[in-house]
């Protein structure tokens, strides 16, 4: 278990570019082989090359736990066929009219917390889909919760102005410690700078020894 420093096409942002979750991560299609493999190795999955939508915006499209994998309505046919190829997880794509489901959901093995205006419908199909408790919740009193935190199943890192009550809530639904902290050196879009799972985590090469050390032992890395 172990912490490393990686950029994505020169960016520290590399939790805007990739996704990662229990089992399962997904990078931009020409990153370099030798990066899939240190992704590959820190993370303990396995990491294959993905484009949603045309886009390479994998972190801000793709949502989900080692259960399911959300998808916004506008993945191509062929992108999806191709998901569906790559991995055991069940793949589906929302009726939802937002696109950006990396920004609106946060989850882990155990729970899943959403933006507060999604309908019921969507978060019905998120429990059937990611088989968790889903919660309508906000970060910081801002709704789109994905970028705002990062999860495992050992523990979740969030924005710094995230409330007590914010917190608890988290705390439960997912059922783990959670913290806040920063990334990329005070950047509080804490998603935009950190891919995790419960064996190691990729931090963007701007974060700190601080911003390290909370999310090392929040995460139990």
């Amino acid at each position: 278990m172990a912490i490393i420093y990686a950029d994505i096409f020169g960016s520290p942002n590399i939790g805007v570019y990739c996704f990662a979750c229990e089992g399962f991560a997904a990078v931009p299609a020409s990153t370099p082989p030798g990066k899939k493999r240190r992704i590959a190795e820190c993370l303990n999955v396995d990491v294959y090359e993905v484009n949603i939508a045309g886009s390479n915006l994998l972190g801000v499209m793709l949502a989900g736990n080692s259960n399911g994998l959300a998808l916004p309505h506008t993945i191509m046919d062929h992108e999806l066929e191709e998901l569906r190829r790559m991995t055991d997880i069940n793949v589906q794509t929302l009726d939802e009219r937002k696109t950006a489901l990396g920004n609106l959901i946060l989850a882990n093995d155990k729970g899943a917390i959403v933006d507060p205006t999604f309908t019921d419908k969507t978060v019905n199909t998120l429990q059937n889909l990611l088989q968790v408790e889903v919660v309508r919740c906000s970060i910081a009193g801002l709704p789109y919760v994905g970028s705002l935190g990062v999860a495992t199943n050992k523990g979740v890192i969030t924005h710094p102005l995230i409330t007590s009550d914010e917190q608890k809530v988290i705390g439960e639904v997912l059922k783990v410690k959670v913290e806040p902290c920063t990334v990329n050196g005070g950047v509080p879009y804490v998603k935009s700078g950190l891919l995790a799972t419960s064996h190691g985590a990729v931090a963007g090469p701007l974060t700190q020894g601080k911003e390290l050390m909370i999310i090392s032992q929040t995460m139990n890395l």
